[in-house]
């Protein structure tokens, strides 16, 4: 039996990165995975990228419509085609899941509801939409997105939330698979903030989530 797994968690820390293109990003989180142990401490990596496609595991190239110049990056989280750039708050979660003894399902769950709370702190009401992750308006319009990586019971990729970014890349996609997904930014919806102070907050969610003495609260699907 492994004496680590449901230890007590330590207190992820947040560390901004500012601009940082994605494929030497990608790099360092697959090589932090590989090299940690037990004691590891986990972490958060906030990023904003310069323009760029990413496909998951399950991404089909149909849905990439009209990629201009845009570079185009084949990934191993979960999940379709999305879209990064700046104006995009990213936040990667170097989790030990099996330590904290969280499902990934729960994972999911929590990083969805901590987004909602970070929305709620520029009065936007996000919601999640059953069966596709990530974090929508009532009207429809996505606003985050969602994609991880589970490697030995440790997560990396992560979450992006638009803070206030030029959508019109999203139109020459089918975001997340789905033909004619809108998507929307914080921006468009009256909120003014920065991608570090959006990061920051997610965090602060995300962290009041992780330390909770019960895992957190159970999040409805």
């Amino acid at each position: 039996m492994n004496p680590n797994v449901g230890a007590p968690a330590a207190r992820p820390v947040l560390q901004w990165m500012g601009c940082r293109d994605y494929a030497p990003t990608w790099d360092a989180m697959r090589a932090f995975t590989e090299a940690r142990t037990a004691a590891t401490p986990d972490q958060l990596w906030g990023v904003e990228h310069p323009p760029v496609f990413t496909l998951g595991q399950a991404g089909k190239p149909e849905h990439l419509l009209a990629p201009h110049d845009v570079p185009v990056v084949q990934t191993d989280r979960g999940g379709q085609v999305t879209f990064h750039g700046p104006g995009q708050a990213v936040i990667y979660l170097l989790l030990d899941i099996r330590r904290h003894r969280w499902m990934v399902r729960e994972t999911v769950q929590r990083i969805e509801e901590a987004v909602i709370r970070t929305l709620a702190r520029w009065g936007i009401a996000g919601q999640r939409k059953a069966g596709a992750p990530g974090i929508y308006l009532a009207s429809g319009e996505k606003i985050s997105a969602l994609g991880l990586k589970v490697r030995n019971g440790c997560t990396y990729h992560g979450v992006a939330i638009n803070v206030a970014m030029d959508l019109e890349p999203f139109g020459w996609i089918n975001p997340c698979g789905y033909p004619g997904l809108r998507t929307v930014d914080m921006a468009s919806l009256g909120a003014q903030a920065t991608v570090e102070q959006v990061a920051a907050a997610f965090a602060e969610e995300f962290v009041a989530l992780w330390q909770a003495s019960d895992g957190g609260p159970t999040m409805a699907a």
